[in-house]
């Protein structure tokens, strides 16, 4: 899509996840789903087994686990050389999906604050890690909170995150800000027009603005205005 910068096709493991066409149930829709997102230049499959979407509900971990194993399993036997992520902030789910397909990338919208095993295991296991900012619970975090400066909240959030990483042997980790997220739409909009201030931390930053209502349907020239602020990766439904 543009030169240099990463796209991750998202596949949704659930029958709830807000885009309809991202949701797979079964290893051949998910192969089948795999297959075009790859066709349309995917560079990483994000595959998620709940969806964080707005009134969405937390599902058990073994319900996780349950819509997770059989696609992984087929990940694992049909897409080698394919580059997977996995939305989970369950430190448990790492464990398993590790053990299922080897080395991924973990996509963890708390950052770790959900899970406290989740940032010392990913350093143990050498994998790459996605932080996101939000505030709150999975109940509340898309609750909007009041920021004097919402770039340099989520930029001071970050560099407290990082020492963390730093202590539990995290090495490779990208920054996603979090749009929609505890955010306003202003504030959404306003993080955006100033993302190139998130790059001072050194990190990759992965943008995930497709579909999400503060765009009004304008994903598309949103998503270049994110590339040109210095975004290295684009979470997209590619639809």
């Amino acid at each position: 899509m543009w030169n240099g910068v990463k796209i991750m096709g998202i596949v949704n493991v659930t029958d709830d996840s807000f885009v309809e066409l991202s949701r797979v149930d079964g290893k051949d829709a998910f192969a089948g789903r795999v297959d075009a997102l790859l066709e349309k230049g995917a560079d990483i499959i994000d595959i998620g087994a709940v969806s964080s979407r707005p009134g969405s509900s937390p599902v058990s971990m073994e319900e996780e686990w349950t819509r997770l194993e059989p696609v992984l399993e087929t990940a694992a036997a049909r897409y080698q050389g394919v580059s997977f992520s996995i939305d989970t902030f369950r430190a448990s789910i790492v464990t398993r999906a590790y053990c299922t397909i080897g080395r991924f990338t973990v996509n963890d919208i708390s950052a770790g604050q959900w899970d406290d095993a989740m940032i010392p295991l990913v350093g143990r296991l050498g994998l790459r890690y996605v932080a996101m900012h939000l505030r709150g619970s999975f109940e509340t975090m898309h609750d909007e909170y009041h920021y004097d400066d919402v770039t340099a909240s989520v930029l001071n959030y970050f560099r407290e995150r990082s020492l963390l990483f730093r202590e539990a042997g995290v090495e490779n980790w990208v920054l996603d800000p979090g749009f929609g997220f505890s955010k306003s739409n202003r504030d959404n909009m306003t993080l955006l027009e100033n993302l190139d201030r998130l790059t001072v931390l050194q990190r990759p930053v992965l943008v995930g603005i497709s579909r999400k209502r503060f765009t009004e349907g304008d994903t598309e020239s949103l998503e270049k205005l994110a590339v040109s602020k210095g975004a290295a990766i684009i979470r997209t439904h590619l639809l």
